[in-house]
């Protein structure tokens, strides 16, 4: 069974706002639905068939510094440079923050983007505009979403669920806001693995039982439904069937980390690794896009201590993920996304700690067929803004959609049945192609 382990460090933003909070102002997860409504429909919804390419976005909720993370700049002056020192790695010049001595081995297989930018420093607007490629200044007040996220629209666009495996196509470990649907629907959200909907794939009944099969269903689903005790499998619908099939099956095996040797999970860790270890599982049969919220980034005061907090776990976990994606051959298969609402100020404040700044944030690839083991762009002296070759959420969005064969020019129809671009503007990143 699958076990969360959260940080230590509470996921509570400046403004006082939690993931419980991003969880309730975001769209419904597919939680709401049984499986019998997934499944019908993936039968009537899936508008195309994209590669089994999949994506796993590692969110760093609360805006990770980009100085200590992957642009340490050790050369400007000590208020601006890195706390917490640099990592020299495998490319030449090239420095990563120093609480990162396993990723700096593994600079071969990351793509480092130190031109990432956009032009809102809330949390929820900055939230927004990463997870969807569109500003919304309205949800830095609480307003919901207001664009589906990148993983809605993969979700739209593949179906719902798995053809094969029957598994969901978008799968979020623990929420972040604007990761649902929004006007898409509550079909093409999230299925919540640390939720009901996970629960739903564990079987709570005895095998003497197995035959009272509308009863088994409806624990599975938690849906009212008139306990049959007739054991007649005519008395369910097609959907029905496919769902009881579903959960008697392999799928929930995929939530299953006892089944790895102990070997690969001593190598994640807990927590967040067990988490990047549950991604690759369910990747590996046939999901398409799993969100993580690995929080406890909003570093206003102390970031030295914060960073040689959080960074081993994140170092150890990442890298790993990276050994195990490469040794099981699937490096081309799964792109990882690292990345927040935004970066930190360049400059140390009176805190000793780095406040909101969105005209550089932390960004990170690694696999889905892109071109590894460079940087890409580069920012001014000091960290404070693009030198040269900018790169926007609309940019990273283009990327992932050609990493998932997402045509560029997708047309999604709104609320008022009008066919508008997915994109408005971005191109993938063309050092990556």
């Amino acid at each position: 069974m699958l076990q969360v382990h959260l940080s230590q460090r509470p996921s509570v933003t400046c403004d006082g706002t939690t993931r419980r909070d991003f969880l309730r102002i975001g769209a419904l997860g597919l939680g709401a639905f049984g499986l019998p409504d997934i499944l019908r429909a993936k039968s009537g919804q899936a508008t195309s068939k994209s590669s089994q390419r999949s994506v796993v976005w590692l969110w760093l909720g609360g805006g990770a510094t980009h100085i200590e993370t992957f642009d340490p700049k050790m050369s400007a002056p000590s208020e601006y440079r890195s706390v917490v020192g640099a990592q020299t790695t495998r490319i030449p010049g090239v420095q990563i923050g120093g609480v990162f001595p396993l990723l700096a081995e593994r600079i071969d297989r990351l793509a480092l983007i130190r031109s990432f930018t956009h032009r809102n420093s809330g949390h929820g607007g900055g939230t927004h505009w990463v997870m969807t490629g569109y500003d919304f200044p309205a949800a830095d007040n609480g307003a919901a979403p207001n664009k589906p996220s990148i993983g809605s629209i993969v979700s739209k666009h593949r179906g719902p669920t798995d053809p094969v495996s029957g598994l969901p196509t978008y799968v979020r470990m623990n929420g972040i806001l604007a990761d649902g649907p929004a006007w898409l629907g509550p079909t093409f959200g999230p299925f919540d693995a640390a939720g009901r909907a996970r629960q739903n794939l564990d079987l709570r009944i005895s095998v003497s039982r197995l035959d009272d099969r509308r009863s088994l269903l409806a624990q599975l689903d938690r849906a009212n439904r008139e306990v049959d005790r007739s054991g007649l499998m005519s008395g369910l619908d097609e959907f029905n069937t496919q769902a009881f099939d579903m959960v008697l099956g392999r799928a929930k095996e995929a939530f299953d980390l006892n089944r790895e040797p102990l070997r690969i999970r001593e190598n994640y860790g807990r927590g967040l690794g067990e988490q990047l270890l549950s991604a690759r599982r369910l990747c590996e049969r046939g999901v398409g896009f799993v969100t993580i919220h690995f929080g406890g980034w909003d570093m206003h005061g102390d970031i030295e201590r914060g960073m040689k907090s959080l960074g081993p776990r994140m170092d150890r976990a990442v890298a790993a993920f990276l050994d195990d994606v490469r040794d099981r051959g699937l490096t081309d298969q799964i792109l990882l996304v690292i990345t927040g609402e935004f970066g930190r100020t360049p400059r140390v404040n009176g805190s000793a700690g780095r406040d909101h700044w969105a005209p550089l944030s932390t960004l990170a690839l690694a696999g889905g067929g892109l071109k590894m083991g460079q940087v890409v762009g580069e920012s001014s002296a000091r960290a404070e803004v693009p030198k040269n070759s900018p790169v926007t959420p609309q940019d990273l969005m283009a990327t992932i959609f050609h990493v998932m064969d997402l045509p560029l020019d997708l047309k999604l129809r709104d609320p008022v049945g009008r066919n508008i671009p997915a994109l408005a503007d971005g191109r993938p990143i063309p050092e990556l192609i």
